[in-house]
């Protein structure tokens, strides 16, 4: 007997109201590079169970990787749930599903993908990188297949089969008056949609255009926000405002702005499951309910939220297909109590090249990556965030120097409503550790900038 059976067919007969298990096959390949060489490569095989239970509305949960031992585990967290404060609001796990098949999201070549192969990719990216200008070569290689499945005792049985693979090379040089540096990153679902040469190509060029940069005045600038920083501010500043438990509890900055204008008409914020090579793609969500796209901002307006079951239960409003158990370094988890993510922040495209937008700044500052970017005060939208790498200085169209680090403090609702420009260069990025995205370059004025 499959251990989804055991958990299903153990808590029915011990008269449980509901019981809900999810299983994780997973098999990730990592590679790690360290002084311009690879030094490590290692793979790891798991499965996991998580298993939700539900009964006279006292909700309980079991993570285990020992199948012989869910029926146990089940009694001892029965027993427990009599001593739990009773969930009034639930009302119920979902029923069967026929979900969409998607186009980009499971590779049979990276699920069977060789050891040498993967070297070879790895390899791939430490070459583009190099150059006589560069003295150091850090990063990684994430290759993850994997598969899920959820059942609960109202009949829903879903299985899905997904690969990934993320790298990323860090470039360091000290060829200059201070250490600089650059990275390149790229992610996806399937093989022949990645590229280890433009990984390590991107890293080395941002690298070696910011040698010798010069000290940026504080003041006032235009700021051209590569895709990569724009994904930081995605994963780290923005995608909390419009997460529905943060908006009903009054934490989100936009919590007495719905359906009202909060940013300039040409942006357009979406949560796309279903975009193909997304890393966060998938047609149900992690508790079996059907994926949606989903417009948070449209034509500037702010017009929905995205919650899983528990949160929606509680406000008395429905799912809409948002419950996540995040996986590490990517996919899915057995976490039994999932949480409330998007899948795939996508900002629409605009029409103009990040060329054009260069031309088109009198004074103002090109910026690839920030780092240590967090909230400062999340009800009024206030964050801060430093921009590290491939920093340009623009002046009257052109640019004329490399730039030193800077920190911004700003506001993210005047963020929104003073974006000018919207680049037509959309990009996959997963930031470390968090939420993928899909974006362009953004042009947004009037950014006060600190010197470092």
């Amino acid at each position: 007997m499959s251990a989804l059976e055991k958990a299903l067919n153990h808590s029915k007969n011990l008269g449980i109201d509901e019981c809900e298990i999810v299983i994780v096959k997973k098999k990730i390949i990592t590679v790690r590079i360290t002084d311009s060489e690879i030094t490590e490569i290692k793979q790891n095989f798991d499965e996991n169970f998580g298993i939700r239970l539900i009964h006279k509305n006292k909700i309980v949960s079991i993570q285990t990787t020992n199948q012989q031992n869910i029926e146990k585990e089940i009694d001892d967290a029965f027993q427990i749930s009599s001593g739990l404060k009773p969930r009034e609001f639930w009302s119920g796990l979902p029923y069967k599903l026929t979900p969409k098949q998607l186009e980009g999201v499971f590779d049979e070549k990276l699920e069977k993908i060789s050891g040498g192969k993967v070297m070879d990719i790895a390899q791939n990216m430490i070459n583009s990188a190099n150059n006589n200008k560069i003295n150091t070569i850090t990063g990684s290689l994430n290759i993850v297949s994997e598969q899920y499945e959820i059942a609960n005792s109202n009949g829903l049985d879903l299985k899905d089969k997904a690969t990934y693979i993320s790298g990323i090379i860090n470039a360091e040089s000290e060829y200059g008056t201070i250490p600089v540096s650059g990275i390149g990153h790229a992610s996806c679902r399937t093989l022949s949609n990645f590229s280890a040469e433009q990984i390590g190509e991107d890293a080395k060029i941002m690298s070696v255009e910011s040698i010798n940069p010069q000290k940026i005045d504080s003041g006032r600038y235009s700021i051209i926000f590569e895709p990569y920083s724009v994904g930081e501010l995605l994963a780290f500043v923005i995608a909390s405002n419009f997460n529905f438990k943060t908006f009903v509890e009054k934490k989100s900055c936009f919590s007495n702005n719905f359906e009202e204008k909060i940013a300039i008409d040409e942006f357009n914020l979406i949560d796309d499951p279903h975009i193909p090579e997304g890393i966060g793609t998938k047609s149900f969500d992690d508790e079996g309910i059907e994926t949606k796209k989903n417009d948070l901002i449209k034509n500037g307006i702010f017009k929905n939220t995205f919650s899983n079951l528990f949160d929606s239960y509680k406000e008395g409003k429905q799912s809409t297909g948002n419950a996540s158990r995040i996986g590490s370094p990517m996919g899915r988890s057995s976490e039994p109590i999932p949480v409330a993510t998007p899948h795939n922040l996508k900002v629409s495209s605009g029409n103009t090249s990040q060329e054009e937008m260069i031309k088109n700044t009198k004074h103002g500052l090109l910026i690839g990556r920030l780092w240590y970017t967090y909230a400062v005060n999340p009800i009024k939208g206030d964050f801060s965030c430093t921009a590290r790498s491939e920093i340009r200085i623009i002046e009257d169209g052109q640019i004329i120097n490399s730039g030193r680090s800077v920190r911004i403090i700003h506001n993210l609702p005047s963020l929104l409503k003073n974006i000018s420009e919207i680049g037509n260069n959309q990009k996959n990025i997963i930031q470390w550790a968090s939420l993928p995205s899909i974006t362009p370059s953004i042009k947004v004025e009037n950014i006060t900038v600190n010197s470092i």
